[in-house]
């Protein structure tokens, strides 16, 4: 099976004051297309980190990193930036959303920022409520949705370009058990249907067992587990 996503022998470290501070060292890692994995690890093992560099929000102190075959750090910043804005997305734990715009606008606008003609926007922004079962809510604000409501839209918005990558940072961190399923539920469904790799960020077991295989950050290194 191809990867689509793969990390060799990346370290991040942060400067301090007297010497640095090392999140991970030497760390490899690959995400075969399809595939929808979990991260775990105790807070502050380098979780959020590893998914911003994956995401190119951030960059490693050494070592590289390869989207669909291309090395993201030796790409000039504005390949950089056309490989995130069309094949990578994100899923936050804090929804996002912006107060000012309806739900429809809030998913509309990644393809109007990337030029794409308002009626084009509109029906794609409409399949993609529709998708995750929220078409009706498609004139309300975001103060009118509650925070499972909130988050499918933000689900929407972060496929409606049609990414390759998913990114999810507790995509059910905020919401209650129940609500979070529905969530987890949602994520599942839509990464089989579009064909998606994804990568959920998570301290949850429950969480992890929906996915294909759990990896365990852990002493600046990752083991990984197949989910039964």
């Amino acid at each position: 099976m191809n990867s689509l996503l793969r990390v060799e022998n990346l370290t991040k470290e942060y400067p301090l004051p007297d010497g640095v501070l090392r999140v991970f060292s030497d760390l490899n890692f690959t995400l075969e297309s399809g595939r929808l994995v979990a991260i775990m690890g105790m807070s502050g093992v380098g979780k959020t980190t590893l998914l911003n560099l994956f995401g190119t929000l951030d960059k490693p102190t050494k070592g590289k990193i390869f989207i669909d075959g291309e090395d993201l750090l030796s790409m000039t910043e504005h390949r950089k930036a056309k490989v995130r804005n069309e094949k990578i997305r994100f899923v936050f734990q804090l929804y996002h959303l912006l107060p000012e715009f309806t739900a429809l606008e809030n998913v509309m606008l990644p393809l109007l920022i990337k030029g794409v003609d308002k009626n084009e926007a509109w029906e794609k922004g409409m399949v993609l409520l529709d998708e995750v079962s929220l078409i009706k809510k498609a004139p309300l604000w975001p103060r009118q949705l509650s925070g499972g409501e909130q988050q499918r839209i933000a689900i929407a918005r972060s496929l409606v370009n049609e990414p390759k990558l998913l990114l999810a940072d507790e995509p059910t961190g905020n919401l209650d058990w129940k609500t979070g399923g529905k969530i987890l539920d949602l994520i599942k469904k839509l990464h089989q249907k579009k064909n998606l790799s994804s990568i959920i960020v998570t301290h949850n077991e429950n969480v992890a067992r929906f996915c294909d295989d759990t990896y365990i950050m852990e002493e600046g290194g990752m083991k990984r587990f197949s989910n039964p």
